[in-house]
């Protein structure tokens, strides 16, 4: 059958996506603007200001005295004094605060690290492993997830006395390990992540069950355990209860608790609060830093959570 040019034409014109011109285009972006999306920009628009606003506010007084703190237009700046304050802030009482820094990293780093990894190990072994009361075990980590941790601090308190652990670095890093929101998410994540193909496949090939959570599952749970990492990190970093409760040496305070201290002491004839606002800022700097670093990851573990759910 001979071939006439205007099927060529077609042809070609079939094969190929169609171009919209510049009404379509115009037509499509009208569409997709709407007083409803108008809303939505203005409301999340909203909503940055509102979460971004203390941060501002934090930034501007560091830069403050505290005559200037209390006197002048909290959202703009006075006098320059962020030097000042850096200065007395390092080297007051020795530099204690660096030391209370080095002890906040020490238990957010250490406890966000070892239990990230017993969190991603429960919930693989939750997802992946028949055996009796896994439903059971499984509503009573849901069910923990609902208890505030401020009011286990005091029974906390009571266990690390009976064994002599107050007022050591164990009284606050034992308790940073077990982290049951890091348990659910790491069981809904291995749930869909690691495919039962796969390890039927290794255990065939004759890897132990060990090699399998290790040199499999492992290396496809990196954004999850990602995402677990950071939520326990700035969990413990954040956590003030606890150590307020079980540590007495300041030596061996975290940041916040070290900086309250220097507000509730009664002694004290020298108001600090430009120094506790400033530490306050220079605190939360690692927290923004660790976001920025990790945030492929923790993006990429968030969206897959959401596929998942």
């Amino acid at each position: 059958m001979a071939t006439t040019p205007m099927d060529v034409d077609l042809g070609a014109e079939s094969s190929q996506p169609r171009r919209r011109d510049d009404g379509e285009r115009r037509i499509a972006g009208q569409r997709g603007f709407s007083l409803k999306n108008l809303a939505g920009y203005i409301f999340l628009i909203v909503i940055t200001l509102y979460s971004l606003t203390p941060l501002y506010w934090l930034a501007i007084a560091a830069t403050k005295n505290n005559t200037d703190l209390f006197s002048s237009f909290g959202l703009w700046f006075a006098d320059f004094n962020l030097v000042a304050n850096l200065e007395d802030l390092f080297t007051r009482e020795n530099g204690v605060y660096l030391h209370w820094i080095a002890n906040t990293v020490l238990y957010a780093g250490v406890g966000g690290a070892v239990g990230t990894l017993i969190s991603v190990a429960a919930g693989y072994a939750l997802a992946k492993y028949q055996f009796a009361g896994r439903g059971v075990l499984t509503a009573l980590i849901l069910g923990a997830v609902l208890v505030p941790q401020t009011t286990i601090a005091l029974p906390l308190y009571l266990l690390m006395s009976k064994v002599n652990l107050t007022n050591t670095y164990w009284a606050v890093l034992l308790p940073s390990l077990l982290f049951p929101i890091g348990v659910y998410l790491a069981r809904v994540y291995a749930a869909a992540a690691v495919p039962n193909e796969l390890i039927d496949a290794a255990r065939v090939d004759g890897a132990g069950e060990l090699r399998i959570f290790a040199r499999v599952a492992l290396p496809l749970l990196v954004p999850g355990m990602v995402t677990i990492f950071l939520f326990q990190f700035v969990a413990i970093w954040n956590n003030f209860f606890l150590p307020f409760v079980v540590l007495s040496d300041p030596n061996l305070f975290p940041v916040n608790v070290g900086l309250a201290t220097w507000n509730f002491d009664p002694a004290a004839h020298e108001l600090l609060f430009n120094l506790i606002v400033t530490g306050s800022f220079l605190a939360v700097l690692p927290l923004i830093a660790l976001f920025l670093f990790l945030q492929r990851y923790w993006r990429a573990g968030l969206a897959f959570g959401g596929i998942i759910g």
